[in-house]
């Protein structure tokens, strides 16, 4: 990602409100630095005008429920398989809108962008290990091509992924800022489990940098950060960036601090 569009990521992100479609398009960034996400905002709108007719001026929640799951999971084939979990591109803005496969997370973008261009009133909902989308009273699943979800579906996703009982908290809007934060720790994740090569520890650090720039993100991510700087060796600047972070978090935990210290420490000596 070029200076300007990381300056432009940090200047959306901090922006009230939060253009989440755009943030996610630039992400793409890092890894196509020439994408024009203006272009890929365009699709976006394209692909609310070919909703249109299934989702007219006025529709009720079931209604626009309903069309969206025709124009967006029949016609145009957007949805998720198990496959997608284990692909960069699913989290990628640009290449779902492209490809129409992605994660969870992804897709409710896509859903949720589409409906405001219909000035239909959607919202993501962060449930526990899966995103979905509210619609008034309608809860949808994008990932399965825009499936209705009952409370007992919602239960029993919940319950599977923490085995406790669906709560009123887990169906209240997600925050933008909460959702971008968990897309690029998806990126981190999957990145981690690859070979240790150059390139996997290259898309955790640009996934590490833009969660940086948020408005709230863990501490931890400096160290992250560090590690990582150090691994592609950068020893002064992961060096830097670990004693930050050991004195960001030295009164909360002295322990952490001194292990990042000794590291930065390391870091510095392979200079001589």
């Amino acid at each position: 990602m070029s200076a300007a569009t990381r300056s432009r990521f940090a200047e959306v992100v901090r922006a009230r409100p939060l253009d989440l479609g755009l943030a996610c398009l630039l992400v793409g960034g890092e890894v196509q630095p020439d994408l024009d996400v203006d272009g890929a905002l365009a699709g976006l709108d394209a692909l609310a005008a070919s909703a249109r007719p299934y989702v007219p001026a006025g529709s009720t929640p079931a209604a626009a429920a309903a069309g969206l799951r025709v124009a967006l999971g029949e016609r145009a084939g957007f949805a998720g398989s198990g496959e997608d979990y284990g692909d960069v591109r699913s989290s990628l803005l640009h290449e779902v809108l492209l490809r129409r496969r992605g994660l969870p997370l992804t897709l409710s973008v896509v859903w949720v962008e589409v409906a405001r261009r219909l000035g239909v009133a959607a919202s993501p909902v962060a449930l526990p290990g899966h995103v979905v989308v509210a619609l008034g009273d309608r809860i949808i699943d994008p990932f399965s091509g825009g499936t209705v979800l009952d409370v007992e579906d919602l239960g029993a996703r919940v319950r599977a992924a923490t085995g406790g009982p669906l709560r009123p908290e887990h169906l209240r809007p997600a925050d933008p800022v909460d959702l971008l934060l968990r897309l690029l720790t998806n990126v981190r994740v999957l990145a981690a489990r690859q070979d240790p090569a150059l390139e996997a520890t290259r898309t955790r650090l640009w996934a590490v940098e833009l969660s940086l720039l948020l408005p709230r993100h863990p501490a931890e991510l400096r160290r992250e950060r560090g590690e990582l700087l150090v691994r592609l060796g950068d020893y002064p600047g992961g060096a830097r960036e670990l004693e930050a972070y050991a004195e960001v978090v030295e009164d909360a935990d002295p322990g952490a601090a001194e292990q990042a210290a000794r590291a930065a420490r390391l870091s510095r000596s392979r200079l001589n």
